[in-house]
């Protein structure tokens, strides 16, 4: 019996898996399912319908994978993945042979041995794949599932960019045929080394099937009555129906329709490669973290954007090769964004584990279906309006401009339909689309990046500050997991960054905890930076605060809930404003208070200015007065010009006051009498003298003009 593969050996495996998959991109990117390939046919003079055709046939051949699932499982994963992995190269091989049989046979004959050569391939291809899905479900572990994708992706990417400049190159310095039998050999080369590499993966053992065939069949067809199988199936097949067209026709409408040469439409598709390998990490972290289905309907809202860009962009400029580029960079972002999501979804969400065989084999299936049907009419939409041409406003109308249509109205389908699919999170596209919006998330990206790589303490610090200063809901869940380090300089920080960010319910909460401690120095820096995240559900906690054994946090409790704002609190404070002793907590009260514009305060608190000589305290008590008759701004305006040149700035003040006297108290002339003395000794600095008129102001200013309070 075989035993279960342990997680840390997948772990340890995982390095295999992904530098095979990286050279299978490099054999496939220069054989059979890269614009090498299609360029190759345009080559021998082949149209669009054949083609369509050709390129038809590697999908479809995934239909096999409805019937051999269990013979592939009984056979064992990992045994038929590389037995006909060596199958595959050896058929591809045979494109060599192609100028010899031009050069016997004529056409008819080249198009079906390519027609030949095409459909062993794709049989191969198909049982590869089919045995793939499975395996690979059970060597990597669903923790990662993104992780593992982002960096296997990054690394076939790589590779597949290497490969493409190298076609391009290649290309631009062979004629005819040549330049593409280099290529193959290259690829065939690469594919035998992936082969090897794979054998060092573990898992795949043959599995015991108790079913024939058919009956495996039937048991795979069962699984269409799972609906959130059946509507991701759906939006899979649409958004197929979308984007393969695009992938085996847009270097053809390059090379005809904007006037690339066949080199630089291959390096076009490094722009694809570009985009997918700056995006893969970013789409990766993001599905672990917040779930499939944004990650995935994300990638498709940008496919859908693809064929108008395309439809707009300049053809026959010096600029076509760069625009173009542009839009392939664009490409590869949403089609590593849809690969990651949907992938992700797949394994996480729609596919059982103990299902895993009927439902990836109904998967692929459904791909071949959808991906044979795109091929076969986009051939055929392309070949039959090939005599369109004209303009609509910014558009200029071609032979491709159906086909770009109709990928726009598939992907806006895909979209609504793949809304409906069971998804491992509640974060909506939406959600997701907006955290970009908030916050500054390429500085969120780049300090989560040194986040992870900071070590010691000092770093690590600096770091949690700047996580803070992101604003970024990106950096929620760093913020979460520095809160619990064993360090406190580390914790300590970690409250002032949260403070320092956008409210969110989970930071809130995790502040609550703190306070709600025993380590005393947190708990008054958690009562503090809830007041100033300014998050109302922390006010009963805050309220309890004021009943603790602490006085600071108490004093702390009563300034946070002053912050925000919690005004049935304030017959309370006023009570402990005039009954308690504690000058420090007398401080609090009034503060909050004055925060609370509660103005039956006025008195005790001009009565505590009057007792306290601390001018750091009188200054905050003259602020909580200001603050009760809502003119903090004005007050902190004239309190930094006072501290420059007191009687200037004062006088300046008294002079603007008796201007806005003036317009309502014209016969009032003692009043305005009054006010003009006071400015004139504050402006000589004959502060006793002019504090004495103020003290007759208050006297003469008629009672009207004064709030009850």
């Amino acid at each position: 019996m075989n035993q279960p593969i342990t997680n840390a050996e997948k772990l340890s495996k995982l390095p295999w898996s992904i530098g095979s998959n990286a050279l299978v991109n490099v054999f496939v990117q220069l054989t059979f399912l890269g614009s090498v390939f299609i360029l190759f046919l345009n080559t021998l003079g082949l149209d669009k319908s054949q083609i369509g055709f050709l390129l038809s046939l590697v999908p479809y051949t995934g239909l096999i994978a409805l019937f051999i699932a269990p013979l592939i499982a009984r056979y064992g994963y990992k045994r038929t993945f590389v037995h006909f992995s060596v199958l595959r190269l050896l058929f591809a091989a045979l494109l060599l042979l192609t100028p010899w049989v031009v050069s016997n046979f004529g056409a008819e004959a080249t198009l079906l041995f390519i027609t030949v050569v095409v459909t062993l391939f794709s049989i191969t291809r198909s049982i590869v794949v089919t045995a793939y899905y499975p395996w690979a479900q059970e060597y990597i572990p669903k923790s990662i599932q993104g992780k593992y994708s982002a960096t296997n992706n990054l690394f076939t990417t790589l590779a597949g960019f290497l490969a493409v400049t190298l076609a391009g190159f290649v290309l631009d310095l062979t004629t005819g045929l040549t330049g593409y039998l280099v290529l193959i050999i290259i690829g065939v080369l690469c594919g035998a080394v992936a082969v090897w590499g794979v054998t060092k993966v573990p898992g795949g053992a043959p599995v015991e099937v108790g079913r024939g065939v058919m009956a495996s069949f039937r048991d795979t067809i069962a699984a269409l009555g799972d609906k959130g199988l059946l509507f991701f199936l759906a939006g899979v097949g649409l958004i197929t129906l979308a984007t393969v067209p695009l992938t085996s026709f847009v270097p053809l409408f390059l090379q005809e329709e904007v006037g690339l040469s066949s080199g630089n439409v291959v390096l076009v598709q490094t722009g694809v490669l570009l985009g997918g390998l700056v995006s893969t990490y970013l789409w990766g972290w993001t599905s672990d973290r917040y779930g499939s289905r944004p990650i995935m309907l994300s990638g498709i809202c940008l496919l859908a954007l693809l064929p108008i860009f395309f439809m707009l962009m300049p053809r026959y400029s010096p600029v076509s090769l760069y625009v173009a580029l542009g839009i392939a960079f664009l490409q590869g972002i949403a089609d590593m964004g849809w690969v990651i999501g949907s992938t992700r979804s797949l394994f996480v969400s729609i596919v059982p584990p103990e299902k895993r065989s009927e439902y990836t084999a109904l998967y692929f299936a459904c791909v071949g279906v959808f991906g044979g049907t795109s091929q076969l009419l986009a051939g055929q939409v392309v070949q039959l309006s090939s005599g369109v041409s004209g303009s609509f406003y910014f558009f200029v109308v071609d032979a491709y401009t159906p086909l770009f249509l109709l990928s726009i109205i598939f992907a806006i389908a895909s979209l609504f339909t793949l809304r409906t699919v069971r998804s491992d999170t509640q974060v909506t596209v939406e959600e997701f689309a907006g955290m970009f919006l908030r916050g500054n998330p390429l500085s969120a990206m780049t300090s989560l990046v040194g986040y992870h790589f900071a070590q010691d303490e000092s770093r690590v610090v600096a770091m949690t500050e700047r996580l803070g200063v992101t604003r970024s809901p990106f950096t929620v869940d760093e913020l979460l997991e520095v809160l619990a380090d064993p360090r406190f300089n580390v914790r300590f920080e970690a409250i002032i960054s949260i403070a320092r960010t956008r409210p969110d319910p989970r930071l809130t909460q995790a502040l609550i905890d703190v306070f709600n401690g025993t380590e005393l120095a947190l708990s008054n820096i958690a009562a503090w930076a809830l007041g100033r995240v300014g998050d109302q559900t922390a006010i009963e906690a805050l309220r309890q605060g004021l009943n603790s054994k602490y006085h600071s946090i108490q004093a702390n409790s009563a300034r946070a809930l002053g912050r925000l704002g919690d005004a049935k609190t304030a017959p309370l404070l006023l009570e402990r404003l005039q009954n308690e002793p504690d000058i420090g907590l007398q401080m609090a009260y009034a503060s909050a208070l004055g925060n609370l514009r509660a103005k039956e305060a006025t008195s005790p608190i001009l009565h505590l200015l009057h007792d306290i000589q601390n001018e750091g305290a009188r200054r905050e008590l003259a602020l909580a007065l200001a603050r009760l008759v809502g003119d903090e701004g004005h007050f902190i305006h004239l309190y930094r010009e006072a501290r420059a040149d007191f009687g200037t700035a004062t006088a300046q003040a008294v002079s603007a006051f008796k201007r806005k006297i003036e317009k309502v108290l014209n016969s009032e002339t003692k009043v305005l009498s009054t006010l003009g003395a006071c400015a004139d000794n504050l402006a000589r600095d004959q502060l006793t003298e002019g504090a004495g008129y103020l003290a007759q102001l208050i006297e003469v200013l008629p009672a009207d003009h004064y709030d009850p309070h």
